[in-house]
């Protein structure tokens, strides 16, 4: 059952306050935090405030919507008034927003309760949550291993059920591949379908905000509150929202039959065979409940990788060169001139990560290399769409495994860049084409880490692919399993 209908109608039964909701999960992130450590910054005092107004409301007998009373964690590359945001960077380590950003506010409005700020991979750059400035979060499934990343902390909120819901943000997997790493729902939306306003910029042609959930209706729930048109958001789409939740149901045999594509270019080398046979037999559940399933070629994925490593290092490059110590943000002290400062700054203040993706941004945006680099990136670029196009004029859906592996050791790939890219292999060319996708879970392996499934739609096509999800979740039994120390 969704945890959030389920947590709804409590509240308005009476059977429980949202003071007593929030006291409770505030509880079990006091208890799980020193072995998990999902969140950077944790907000008892806004957190019970929100919550009194909720009971407020009740007791005046108003109608409250889904998300009203329920604890949600934020990643913490979202702006929040008054509540430090440091993008888990020691350059924003003192950084309090003076505004809000839109998705927070429509959180807040909706009538959510921010329990906190979680951790990330510094300025959302990375696969496992390892780069944070200030902290190494944990897989809830096995504590020694990595949640995956950026958004490491929130998937692992969610898995911990430290929160119900949470949100995170993808510029090339950073939802769905920690949503397959901690075994919960995470949806990448379309491009543009929900406000970057308030969103600290990564690769601002790429980056999106999404929710994370233990169940698919969770997850829709939450997308339903923050997508929307922001006139203060210049890549905003103008489009209807439907109600994503009021669509589900547990089969797949509406009038036309369901085609299902799956991207031959994810299969084969490089693929662990427990992922691989964990996705053959969901494909095969799928196709009980109705799809038919085919064979796609999109030719060009294989080039995603490199291509995300051009155009979203240089756009980094670009967004980060606001962060000299002299508008806001740490700013060293000893240096001798102005010059001197900018650049001990910045040496003091960015990551290891962070400072090789700014190296390789700058260089492939620095005369005589830009057309041979980023501008040619962008044109393959164009024909990964172009592939999408094709594949989409076949089929509904498209379907791959989530991550090439379940969640590896801390410490593994750190000294192997390379190696720690391949982690986004199957989720890349997703956000360069502007897609909406998400990732299901849809097994375990012999170490009982959880496998995750991508199921990717055409553009705006959130409803149609949680409505697969949701038929797939129904039919089996994956997410009801939960951690051990989510059960203590």
């Amino acid at each position: 059952m969704s945890q959030l209908r389920e947590l709804h109608q409590q509240l308005i039964s009476k059977e429980r306050s949202a003071v007593e909701i929030t006291q409770d999960y505030l509880e079990r992130i006091d208890q799980r935090e020193p072995q998990v450590r999902s969140f950077l910054r944790v907000t008892p005092e806004i957190a019970l405030e929100q919550a009194r107004a909720v009971d407020a409301k009740i007791a005046a007998g108003d109608a409250i919507g889904p998300l009203a009373g329920i604890p949600i964690a934020i990643k913490d590359n979202m702006c929040t008034k008054g509540v430090p945001t440091t993008c888990a960077s020691r350059i924003l380590e003192n950084f309090v927003p003076p505004y809000e950003s839109t998705v927070t506010q429509k959180l807040f409005d909706a009538g959510a309760v921010m329990v906190g700020k979680t951790n990330l991979d510094e300025f959302a750059m990375g696969s496992s949550t390892e780069n944070s400035a200030f902290q190494v979060t944990a897989n809830p499934w096995d504590l020694e291993r990595v949640p995956g990343g950026s958004s490491g902390g929130s998937a692992a909120a969610v898995a911990a059920a430290e929160c119900p819901i949470s949100i995170g943000s993808d510029t090339g997997g950073s939802i769905r591949q920690p949503a397959a790493f901690c075994g919960v729902v995470g949806l990448k939306p379309t491009y543009g379908l929900v406000s970057r306003y308030g969103l600290v910029a990564f690769a601002s042609s790429l980056d999106q905000v999404g929710p994370f959930g233990a169940t698919v209706e969770d997850a829709a729930l939450l997308l339903e509150a923050i997508a929307g048109y922001d006139p203060k958001d210049s890549t905003s789409l103008n489009v209807a929202i439907p109600s994503y939740a009021k669509s589900l149901r547990p089969d797949l045999k509406p009038k036309r039959q369901l085609k299902i594509g799956v991207i031959k270019e994810t299969f084969g080398a490089g693929l662990d065979s427990v992922v691989e046979t964990a996705v053959e037999k969901a494909l095969e559940t799928l196709q009980e409940l109705g799809a038919e399933i085919q064979v796609i070629s999109c030719p060009r994925f294989r080039y995603g990788l490199p291509t995300y490593y051009i155009i979203a290092p240089s756009e980094a490059s670009a967004n980060l060169a606001r962060y000299d110590g002299v508008k806001f943000g740490a700013r060293a002290e000893d240096a001798d001139n102005l010059i001197d400062m900018y650049g001990k700054t910045r040496a003091q203040g960015f990551g290891p990560e962070v400072k090789r993706r700014i190296a390789i941004g700058t260089y492939a945006l620095s005369a005589g290399y830009y057309d041979a680099y980023y501008l040619r990136a962008q044109q393959v670029r164009t024909l990964i769409k172009e592939d999408f196009e094709k594949a989409f004029a076949r089929v509904d859906v498209l379907i791959s495994p989530t991550a090439p592996t379940t969640a590896f050791k801390a410490g593994e790939k750190t000294d192997d860049p390379v190696a720690m890219y391949l982690s986004d292999l199957m989720t890349i060319p997703v956000n360069l084409a502007g897609l909406p996708a998400l990732s299901v879970p849809c097994g375990y392996d012999e170490a009982g880490m959880p496998i995750g499934m991508q199921i990717v739609g055409n553009v705006l096509q959130e409803q149609r692919i949680l409505e697969v999800a949701y038929a797939y979740e129904q039919a089996t039994q994956w997410h009801q399993r939960v951690p051990a120390i989510a059960r203590s």
